[in-house]
């Protein structure tokens, strides 16, 4: 009776309807402060995407204090920019540490179930969804058929993330806030996310869109990021690796400038990661990135993933604030395929 009832509870999660409306068009960015104005939205929605993804720092929330938090929710959700958007495409979404409720927070942020219960009402998250099953807020979506599915990807990098080591190490002082863990025991995504991570990339699917809300595919800067923690940025190429996962692209959000990054490395085929950040914010000063393609973008702006299926490419895009395409790259399907 046991096993019975706990099927009723897996089978609608395991076999909730995939989308079959073919994507072409996917936009997505982060960073977007509540109280400041996002007209780029009205610019993202003459883009008519198919779907949005919030990236993370939805809201700039920063309190341990859950009405705080819901209101602010509130001043996002009364905007005219973001009613356009939510009207005209699916939207999805992931957080970063400001939404989560902390600057720079991990696994130790006291409020985060209750932070969690927020961010599911507030995105209007399906109650069939799996999100309410475990801990944190990862999540993928599919959609499409045949040889035209797309996979969704949210990763949480908050809920289960070990504590950034600061960047003074006795007589060493590595660049900006942070310096690398090369601990086997840290960890971003905690081992249940990993091991359901596992199971999605061996799931068919064309185009993999690994949205995590902070970089993975750049140089080292000393800024949140994988690159704070080495040999999880390694696992997960290893796991696309071990999977034969085809197709995957990452984007990311954080750092408050835009730029498209491509790693090279020895277990897969080049890992692209559109970094579009942010919606409103913007920072003092960009950092330097051997793995960059064309320019940093230090505007407001937003990314664009453009899906040819009939042609097997894909552009990756960085719109400006006014509207003007600052970076892109074209990739043929087989530029992200194992041979």
């Amino acid at each position: 009776m046991k096993l019975f009832r706990l099927l009723l509870i897996i089978l609608p999660l395991s076999l909730a309807a995939q989308n079959s409306k073919t994507i072409q068009t996917i936009a997505f960015g982060s960073c977007s402060d509540q109280n400041k104005d996002q007209s780029i939205l009205y610019k993202v929605v003459g883009k008519h995407p198919d779907l949005f993804i919030y990236l993370g720092d939805n809201i700039y929330g920063d309190t341990h204090d859950m009405d705080v938090l819901r209101s602010k929710y509130d001043i996002l959700g009364g905007k005219a920019e973001h009613q356009a958007l939510r009207q005209e495409c699916e939207v999805l979404a992931t957080w970063d540490d400001h939404d989560y409720g902390k600057n720079d927070a991990g696994k130790k942020y006291e409020m985060k179930k209750e932070s969690k219960a927020l961010f599911l009402d507030f995105w209007k998250e399906p109650g069939n969804s799996s999100r309410y099953a475990h801990d944190g807020i990862y999540h993928s979506e599919y959609y499409g058929s045949g040889d035209e599915i797309v996979q969704v990807i949210l990763l949480d990098t908050r809920s289960f993330r070990t504590r950034l080591k600061y960047s003074y190490l006795r007589f060493i002082k590595y660049k900006n806030s942070y310096r690398p863990n090369f601990s086997k025991m840290a960890t971003i995504l905690g081992e249940q996310q990993w091991l359901w991570l596992e199971e999605e990339l061996k799931k068919p699917a064309s185009i993999r869109i690994i949205a995590s809300s902070n970089q993975f595919a750049h140089e080292y800067n000393g800024y949140e990021s994988w690159t704070n923690f080495p040999l999880e940025q390694e696992r997960l190429l290893q796991l696309i690796q071990g999977s034969q996962a085809n197709g995957v692209i990452c984007i990311s959000g954080d750092v408050h400038w835009g730029e498209i990054s491509k790693l090279e490395n020895s277990y897969t085929y080049p890992i692209y990661d559109v970094t579009s950040s942010g919606l409103t914010q913007t920072w003092h000063k960009t950092e330097p990135n051997s793995n960059r393609i064309g320019e940093v973008i230090p505007q407001s702006n937003f990314g664009i993933i453009q899906i040819d299926w009939e042609a097997n490419q894909l552009e990756l895009q960085i719109y400006d604030e006014q509207d003007s395409l600052r970076a892109r790259t074209l990739l043929n399907f087989k530029d992200l395929q194992f041979d």
